[in-house]
């Protein structure tokens, strides 16, 4: 390996390709550098605290309102304006950066593109810079693709969507970029070299830099983000407050800080997320060590029930109450061309998701394929006649820590079993070969619902589950289905399928992940070393 040195202390080892000189300037990563230095203590100690944490619930101790900042959930007060283009979000579409993806989302009729580089991106140096290209192509209304199968030109229409952008978590590294001899945190890099090639110019153009801002698990963590944004505005000589993030609430500990984390961003705030798929997954870790919190299938914890209800109309009331925009849940079904019955009865089920997103309160939602979009915005046109709904205030519904806590009620199944292992193994090995979403059974799977997915076998393992059948979840039961699927795989794929390494690496990861005595944080931390022996291709 070679590497390029912009400083002494900073590094970038490649792949490389001339195309990066446009992303990797020398001021830019001057810009990240600061970052890091600023910055990379404070995480490490926030990651810290979250270990600590974990330790205390693994001990017994439960998620609480903090009685340290009751001031702060009883006082009035409210987040700064909304900017103008962010008043209506009815529909935001997701996806990953690969520039056809981009086109196609920021064409898609969606109030919002959110371009994601967590959980739909398979963090592979090549995905990540092409994609900080893609996006800068884009802000500046440059960007096009030609395909190289049909030929045909895809380019920016008229009324392209609002941008906003996910970096990586806090807890990821990014070690293609050495700061000081250590990995810099992946967040940072993500952050930092979009805002500093686009900030000014989304300005310039009437919008601004616009985030989604993932897996926080405590107000301390927003006001290392609040802290941050302030310190790139000062770089850049732009106000405070042109930034704006909307923060995604997809831990369990961060449901109960809700008003804590809109309080450290009022000033950058654009509200907060459902992120179910990732605070079922949440759920889970927080509370692993606790047999009385053993979830049904997957496919059985809805909206409607348990924890994620309360969760979303806590979420809902704080937002309206503070003047900051509720958005709701992802809509990951995806249409089939070859079967129009499994079509309808996927956009039955989006549709009625919808319903009950709009009727509670929330301002917008989440979809994960252009063809949803109109299904979603006809019901939130309905039901939404303003660009939000954020003056209907609901009556304080005074949620305690056990509706926040509460466990849904259902069954376990061979069949939820038998999907969580096939998500989970498919999902990886694309991962693996760079592919950052994965079509599977009409869903777009991510790293957050195979995270629910390993997490959840993991779950019924270590407490001996019982399935209706009657059969106790043991770990020869896991390794049997695990082979069956591995055989199914092979049957599909045939003698020599493409990728067989990848799914082989899968397997062991899943296999591993699923059967250890303990719960393992994130996989992607798990299958990180071996990402970059994949194909390293963009997804979707």
């Amino acid at each position: 390996m070679h590497a390029m040195h912009t400083r002494e202390a900073i590094e970038i080892v490649p792949p490389r390709a001339a195309a990066d000189e446009a992303v990797l300037t020398a001021p830019a990563l001057a810009f990240v550098e600061d970052l890091v230095r600023r910055f990379r203590p404070r995480i490490d100690d926030l990651l810290r605290a979250r270990r600590a944490r974990q330790a205390r619930f693994d001990a017994g101790e439960r998620p609480a309102f903090l009685p340290e900042t009751f001031d702060v959930r009883t006082s009035a007060w409210r987040v700064a304006p909304i900017p103008h283009d962010l008043r209506d979000r009815r529909v935001e579409i997701t996806g990953p950066v690969d520039r056809k993806t981009v086109i196609n989302a920021l064409n898609s009729g969606a109030q919002v593109y959110m371009a994601d580089f967590e959980d739909a991106t398979s963090p592979t140096w090549r995905n990540l810079i092409d994609g900080q290209r893609n996006l800068q192509d884009a802000v500046r209304r440059t960007i096009r693709y030609r395909a190289a199968d049909s030929g045909k030109t895809y380019e920016l229409g008229p009324q392209p969507a609002t941008l906003m952008v996910r970096p990586r978590g806090l807890h990821l590294p990014e070690r293609h970029l050495i700061v000081d001899g250590r990995p810099a945190p992946a967040s940072l890099v993500d952050f930092g070299l979009f805002f500093f090639h686009n900030a000014r110019v989304l300005v310039e153009g009437g919008s601004g830099p616009y985030f989604y801002v993932p897996k926080l698990e405590s107000h301390l963590e927003a006001r290392l983000w609040n802290d941050l944004f302030v310190r790139a505005q000062e770089a850049a000589g732009l106000p405070r407050g042109t930034i704006r993030a909307t923060v995604l609430v997809e831990t369990l500990p961060a449901a109960f800080e809700m008003d804590e984390i809109l309080y450290e961003l009022r000033e950058h705030s654009a509200g907060l997320n459902c992120g179910r798929w990732d605070y079922i997954f949440s759920y889970i870790k927080t509370l692993r060590a606790d047999p009385r919190c053993v979830l049904p299938d997957r496919s059985q914890i809805t909206m409607n029930k348990g924890f994620l209800r309360s969760y979303a109309r806590e979420l809902i009331e704080t937002c309206h109450r503070r003047g900051a925009h509720a958005i709701g849940g992802m809509a990951a079904h995806i249409p089939s061309r070859h079967d129009a019955a499994a079509n309808d009865a996927a956009f039955a089920s989006v549709r009625a998701d919808k319903e009950r997103e709009a009727r509670d309160g929330h301002d917008g939602t989440w979809v994960a394929h252009p063809a949803l979009v109109p299904v979603a915005r006809e019901v939130f046109d309905r039901h939404m006649p303003g660009p939000n709904q954020i003056h209907v205030t609901l009556a304080r519904c005074r949620t305690k820590a056990a509706d926040l806590l509460a466990t849904p009620t259902g069954s376990r199944t061979r069949a939820g079993l038998r999907l969580n292992i096939r998500v989970g193994i498919r999902y990886l090995a694309a991962w693996i070969d760079g592919v950052g979403c994965v079509p599977l059974d009409n869903l777009m799977e991510d790293a957050a619902t195979a995270e629910i997915s390993r997490a959840q076998v993991w779950q019924w393992l270590r407490h001996g589950a019982m399935l209706d059948d009657g059969t106790s979840v043991t770990r020869s039961l896991v390794v049997r289905l695990i082979d069956e699927e591995m055989q199914r795989i092979h049957d599909e794929k045939g003698d020599a399928p493409s990728g067989a390494g990848s799914f082989s690496a899968a397997r062991a990861i899943f296999e591993g992940l699923c059967c250890d005595d303990t719960l393992h944080d994130f996989l992607t931390l798990s299958a990180y070393d071996l990402l970059e022996k994949g194909t390293s291709h963009a997804c979707c």
